[in-house]
């Protein structure tokens, strides 16, 4: 069998151990890291972290050539066990790598891994240890049967799909349609409400294997289940595993003992979603794969047309289970909704790039933003939420069943395994909805807007205009705005009043019509609406004056209600829509 031992090599210098045992290794043994961890889809480059890596065969040093920024090649010399140790420095607090310090520790194997090559298929054993005092380790990996900190995967790839979080944290644990579900929380507050998380965890889990699997509870692709959330005072993200999920949140938006059930933050129903999201994934994703990664190449790019299917599908069954499983209401449900619609609104990148083009460029755009991000790119999750919810309520407005009827039906075609765009478009077809078939490849390969205001009216919820926007949103500019720091420009939208008057990225706003300014929009309290205005900034240490003439009538946000004057049948399609358990 395959061996890693990883220990702790100096927590005060944020290292970690790793030594593989190999046996019977080839002569020319080749050796590779990922350079990316499958979730998030872009290379990462995780051999930067590698250092002293050293190779023995018995009492022989064996050299080790490297081939490539993260392969290297052992020359061995026969059958004996190839041992090779390296350090791995970890500095990441996210989800995606490896972290390490005196407090608590966490990785991802895909950081800390060398693989076999040719070996993946292999049954691969992980020990770990010693641990400081009081540290205690979470993993959904399967325990090696007898032994103590040890773990068995049936390949490599398993092996790096189990994230490990180490250390002292809070456990608790429910059960959800039979399936054993744990939660570790590190680094939260002493008021922190633990039986509230679980409780509020265990009807989301709950709502989504009985949307999977209805009463075929033992169809299941998990036998257990275990989140891991390390709470930060700034931080946000979650990555997806086969049977666990890591989870990065704000200590303040974790429940507390002395706030009411009755009233959820908006803090802890964002936190909620993201369980609800990385939940979700280990059926949109994990199983339900796109065919490009049908087999993962960890060496390079995996490209893929379909992320706003297996994420932005994702991100809107994320909220609208909130409401199905009763943690949020409908009001609070339709305004997540019209956050995400205002948003993609907002980014004129939706006019320039598809959903499809938006998931093949994530690997070099959307981990990269820039100051022009917004006028280049568009979301595959935001608005591939928004296009689940066009087909969802067309099907529905045109009596052709719904979305959740699709997905599963997408999931019993494929066996839970591979599909391509083929397959999702034939699955709505076969609905009896060629139509909304053909809908659907267009707003994915497509930039005109979605008709969401009469499809949501068709289901009894009304879209209104909203109040007028704040003065940066009515030029078209996105700041960074504190006292200290004064009013920086971080974006200018393409053709908007700030970006025809010559504002660009990286200036500094100093003044409205001669009148210092430490929030722009507080110049709306003197300026006439409408009215062309001074504005004077400084950009590389020289002042400019330039002359804005915002439009009359700047574009309103949406506002989304339920409409109680709405006919009984489109009432009915909502509570249908909303209320389905």
């Amino acid at each position: 069998m395959i061996r890693y031992h990883v220990e702790l090599a100096d927590p005060h210098a944020r290292q970690y151990r790793v030594t593989l045992t190999l046996p019977r290794p080839e002569a020319a043994q080749r050796l590779s890291l990922p350079v990316w961890i499958p979730g998030s889809y872009m290379v990462r480059e995780f051999g930067r972290h590698l250092s002293r890596l050293e190779a023995r065969q018995g009492a022989r040093a064996v050299p080790l050539v490297q081939l490539d920024k993260s392969t290297w090649r052992a020359d061995c010399d026969g059958s004996t066990a190839l041992v090779v140790t390296m350090l791995v420095d970890a500095y990441d607090p996210s989800v995606r790598a490896a972290y390490l310090d005196a407090g608590r520790g966490f990785f991802n194997g895909t950081s800390l891994f060398l693989r076999a090559e040719g070996r993946e298929d292999e049954p691969h054993e992980l020990t770990l240890g010693p641990l400081p005092r009081g540290w205690d380790v979470a993993t959904a990996m399967p325990v090696q049967p007898g032994a103590r900190h040890a773990w068995v995967a049936a390949d490599y790839h398993e092996l790096v799909d189990h994230p490990f979080t180490l250390g002292p944290f809070w456990r608790g644990r429910f059960e959800a349609a039979g399936v054993a579900h744990e939660c570790v929380v590190a680094g939260a507050w002493p008021s922190f409400d633990g039986e509230r998380l679980l409780a509020d965890m265990r009807r989301i889990c709950e709502a989504q294997i009985a949307f999977w699997h209805g009463r075929r509870r033992r169809e299941l692709p998990m036998s257990r289940y275990v989140f891991m959330l390390h709470a930060v005072d700034e931080g946000y993200g979650g990555l997806e595993h086969r049977a666990s999920t890591a989870l990065l949140a704000s200590r303040r938006d974790l429940p507390r003992r002395d706030t009411p059930a009755a009233a959820p933050g908006d803090g802890y129903v964002t936190l909620l979603g993201l369980i609800s999201h990385e939940y979700f994934h280990t059926w949109n994703v994990k199983r339900l794969r796109p065919r490009e990664f049908a087999a993962i190449d960890y060496s390079r790019e995996n490209y893929t047309e379909l992320l706003w299917f297996f994420e932005g599908f994702t991100s809107y069954y994320d909220d609208l289970i909130l409401a199905r499983a009763g943690l949020i209401d409908e009001a609070r449900y339709l305004k997540l909704v019209a956050k995400a619609l205002n948003g993609v609104l907002a980014t004129p990148g939706r006019q320039v790039q598809s959903l499809a083009q938006a998931s093949f460029d994530a690997w070099v755009k959307y981990y990269r933003n820039d100051e022009n991000t917004p006028n280049a790119t568009v979301s595959y999750y935001t608005k591939g939420a928004l296009v689940a919810l066009a087909l969802d309520l067309t099907l529905r407005r045109d009596g052709h069943g719904d979305l959740d009827a699709v997905m599963r039906r997408l999931w019993a075609r494929s066996g839970g395994g591979p599909v391509g765009e083929d397959d999702i478009l034939a699955v709505v077809a076969e609905s009896g909805a060629p139509a909304a078939a053909d809908l659907l490849r267009g707003w994915v390969h497509g930039t005109d807007d979605l008709p969401l205001p009469a499809l949501l009216e068709a289901v009894g919820v009304a879209a209104t205009p909203d109040a007028a926007p704040g003065l940066a949103a009515a030029i078209g500019l996105r700041l960074a705005e504190s006292a200290v720091g004064g009013v920086q420009v971080k974006t200018v939208l393409r053709g908007g009043a700030a970006e025809r008057a010559g504002v660009a990225a990286g200036d500094e706003l100093l003044a409205v019509d001669g009148w210092r300014i430490r929030r722009l929009d507080d110049a709306q309290q003197w300026l006439a609406a409408g009215r062309p205005f001074e504005l004077l900034l400084a950009r590389d240490q020289r002042l400019h004056r330039v002359e804005v003439a915002p439009p009359a009538e700047p574009p309103r946000p949406w506002r989304l209600a339920v409409d109680d004057q709405a006919p009984e049948a489109a009432a009915q399609r909502r509570r249908a829509w909303l209320h389905r358990s």
